[in-house]
């Protein structure tokens, strides 16, 4: 039988290995992007999207009905399928946003702004659950916004509409942290898991249909052709 002190180092090996995990996917697919997009000259940042939302579509659906790591969880009333279809569609508007900006603004700049995100996060807290932080936390949000205001000035890369796109991305990040907040909290108590199969799902077929549309929307792939 495992000690106690022994469980504890293998639940804190296994979480700091999450921690790394996720900080070394989410650098990969943010220079991968940047790759992509700028330097290989692909100019399909939707089609991208699209396929993003496709493998964490694929990868949650194997982990939920093939290895059964937690039980499979259906939308359980209309109310909820309308919720998070509204999170689907604030959610791809933030990726699509994010990767469009990516081909116009260096990574270091677009990360700097994507450090604002706590500074929406809270703003929309407040307007949508009323929710007020300490006034620490408002304090520490000053330095952070001042900082990317002084970056966006002395950024010899700067570009105005890739700082909008970065900005709204940010911006509809936060609302939809927020948002998912909620819903995990309020009606049927949907688990991560499931709520990340079914946005993928969602999100792929939401930045899909313009990809496979030709000269629908700027940056669509004129080589799906009907």
């Amino acid at each position: 039988m495992a000690s106690p002190t022994s469980s504890n180092k293998q639940q804190t090996f296994f979480i700091s290995s999450l921690i790394i995990l996720w900080y070394s996917s989410n650098i990969g697919v943010l220079l991968l992007n940047k790759y992509l997009l700028s330097n290989y000259g692909f100019r399909f940042p939707i089609f991208l999207t699209m396929c993003h939302m496709s493998a964490c579509a694929l990868f949650s659906y194997i982990s939920i009905v093939l290895m059964k790591i937690v039980p499979l969880q259906m939308i359980s009333s209309r109310t909820q399928f309308f919720k998070i279809s509204s999170l689907s569609i604030i959610f791809c508007c933030s990726v699509v946003g994010g990767n469009i900006s990516l081909r116009y603004l260096p990574v270091s700049f677009n990360q700097a702004v994507g450090a604002t995100t706590p500074f929406f996060t809270a703003l929309f807290a407040f307007m949508m659950t009323l929710k007020r932080e300490a006034w620490v936390t408002y304090a520490a949000l000053v330095p952070v916004v001042t900082g990317v205001v002084i970056a966006s000035g002395g950024e010899p890369s700067f570009n105005l509409f890739g700082f909008i796109m970065c900005i709204s991305a940010t911006a509809a990040r936060a609302f939809k942290s927020v948002l998912q907040g909620i819903l995990l909290s309020s009606e049927g108590n949907m688990r991560q898991r499931d709520l990340d199969t079914l946005l993928g799902t969602q999100t792929c077929f939401l930045s899909g249909t313009p990809s496979f549309i030709p000269r629908c929307l700027p940056f669509s792939p004129k080589a799906f052709k009907c």
